[in-house]
């Protein structure tokens, strides 16, 4: 169970911290253009969906065991790499 927890803290700090930027960037769109600011929207509104996502399967993470526990962590671990790919290209774009 250590390996577990641990694994869900480091998670949760990242979760976190990318849920800050995701923020930071919401509050940037009323500076921009309208056309820009839809495009905007809705990468946010992308993000927001994979931070829900992981975020449940975190939680789902610490009520699970065993082969359970290795099969939701697979899934967890992609979650989690497509939310860590979409905020580096909406860095990449909104700078």
């Amino acid at each position: 169970m250590q390996i577990q927890n641990v694994y869900q803290k480091k998670r949760a700090a990242q979760l976190q911290q990318w849920g800050a930027q995701i923020d930071l960037w919401e509050a940037r769109l009323d500076k921009t253009g309208a056309d820009l600011k839809v495009k905007r929207a809705e990468h946010i509104q992308a993000l927001r969906a994979q931070q829900h996502s992981a975020t449940e399967k975190m939680q789902e993470l610490g009520k699970s065991s065993g082969a359970a526990l290795e099969q939701l962590k697979l899934t967890a671990d992609r979650i989690w790499d497509d939310l860590k790919a979409g905020v580096a290209e909406a860095h990449s774009k909104f700078k």
